[in-house]
Order: C-alpha cells, then sequence, then structure tokens
C-alpha cells in the first residue's frame, strides 16, 4: 500500500467534493421544499392532492435512486424538447439535481408529515378561534413546532443523500468518489484511493451522525 500519491490528488479531490457538497445541498433544498407541499396534500382534507401526493411517495419509495437518476438523464431532455419543440441541452448535473429533488422529497415528505401529526391538534383549534387561516395557522404555528422536533430526522436523510450522490457515476458527473477513482487509475493506485474515499466518507457521515443524536437529545429536553 502506497497513499504518497493522494496528496498531489488533493485538489482534483476537492474538486469532486464540492460537487458531492452541492448536490447534497441543493438536493436536500429542493426535497425539503417539495417534501413539505407533498406532507401538506397528504394532510389535507381534499382526496384529489391526498391520493395525489400518496401516489408520488409510494412510487419514489418503491424503485431505485439509480433508476431515477438514469430516468431523469435519458428523460428530461425529451420533455423539454417536447415542450420547447427544440433541443434543448441539459448537463448531468442538472439532470441529476432533479432526480435527487425529486426522489428524496418523497421521504422528507413522510417526515414532515410525521412532524406536522405530533403537534398537539388543539393548537389548531385555538389558532381558528383567534381568526387565524389554515395557511397562517400552518406557517406561523404548526411548521416551525414541527421543523424543530423532526430536525434530526432531517439530517440524517441528508447523510443517507450525501452517501447516496456517489450514484452519479452512472451519467459521467464527477463526484468525490468518481474523482478519486480517476486518480487512482491514472497512477495505478485504485485500491488506495478508493480506501482513502471511503475513509472520508466514514469520517464525515460519523461524525454528522454524531452531531444528529447530539441534537435528538437537546431537543429531547
Amino acid at each position: 500500500m502506497d497513499f504518497s500519491g493522494i496528496v498531489p490528488a488533493l485538489p482534483g479531490l476537492w474538486n469532486g467534493m464540492l460537487m458531492t457538497l452541492q448536490l447534497m445541498v441543493l438536493g436536500v433544498i429542493g426535497g425539503v421544499i417539495l417534501g413539505t407541499l407533498l406532507a401538506l396534500m397528504r394532510l389535507s382534507s381534499n382526496k384529489i392532492l391526498s391520493r395525489f401526493a400518496g401516489a408520488y411517495v409510494n412510487y419514489f419509495r418503491s424503485i431505485p435512486l439509480l433508476l431515477v437518476i438514469t430516468w431523469f438523464y435519458l428523460a428530461v431532455p425529451f420533455v423539454l424538447r417536447w415542450i420547447t419543440g427544440e433541443d434543448t441541452p441539459v448537463g448531468a448535473f442538472t439532470s441529476c439535481l432533479v432526480a435527487f429533488m425529486m426522489f428524496e422529497a418523497a421521504y422528507f415528505c413522510e417526515i414532515v408529515r410525521a412532524g406536522v401529526q405530533s403537534i398537539a391538534k388543539g393548537q389548531m383549534g385555538a389558532a381558528q378561534a383567534l381568526g387565524m387561516s389554515y395557511g397562517q395557522t400552518m406557517r406561523l404555528i404548526i411548521l416551525p413546532q414541527a421543523f424543530r422536533k423532526m430536525t434530526p430526522l432531517l439530517l440524517q436523510q441528508s447523510i443517507i443523500l450525501f452517501q447516496d450522490t456517489s450514484l452519479v457515476y452512472t451519467v459521467g458527473l464527477v463526484d468525490f468518489l468518481n474523482s478519486a477513482r480517476a486518480s487512482g487509475d491514472i497512477i495505478g493506485r485504485a485500491n488506495e484511493f478508493l480506501i482513502f474515499a471511503g475513509a472520508v466518507y466514514f469520517v464525515i457521515s460519523f461524525s454528522a451522525s454524531l452531531v444528529v443524536k447530539r441534537l435528538q437529545k437537546r431537543l429531547a429536553v
């Protein structure tokens, strides 16, 4: 084992890590926003909205993420061509980001729904008694408390997404793992670079998990 080749390759590995973090952060933001909308639809008294959101969640939770990434990479340009009538180039980054947002939204939806349902129903009635609308109640009273309770679960799902970003190699996007693999192949030290990449993923994920556990204890108090 010779890990001496890793140091010269650090700039390239760092660029790959930036790509991984960018995908994760944007995927989490988009997934939480879409997931919150889906959760509100599932909790809605409107059966059409509730069933649509339920079908969305069940569908995306029943298929592998790798399939979603590949499908969006092939489908997004086709859909844009059908809408605009022109060939609109869509890069691997955009298609992967859309795939992550829509896939993770199904999981964030269930987290948000559980968080909202954990809030005492009396608070909704009290807000309505004060003359607040449903939207005002959700925005000002229910959702802030729900997000506080479900923050650890949201962070845990973000850690999972951080690990899942390694699947973008299927569409040729150079994330941290793909960068490490390519760097190792160039100098003939693939094993060393993959071990290093695994160690980095472990340190980041394990450290983030410790933060989540500590946060859970604080919020429990």
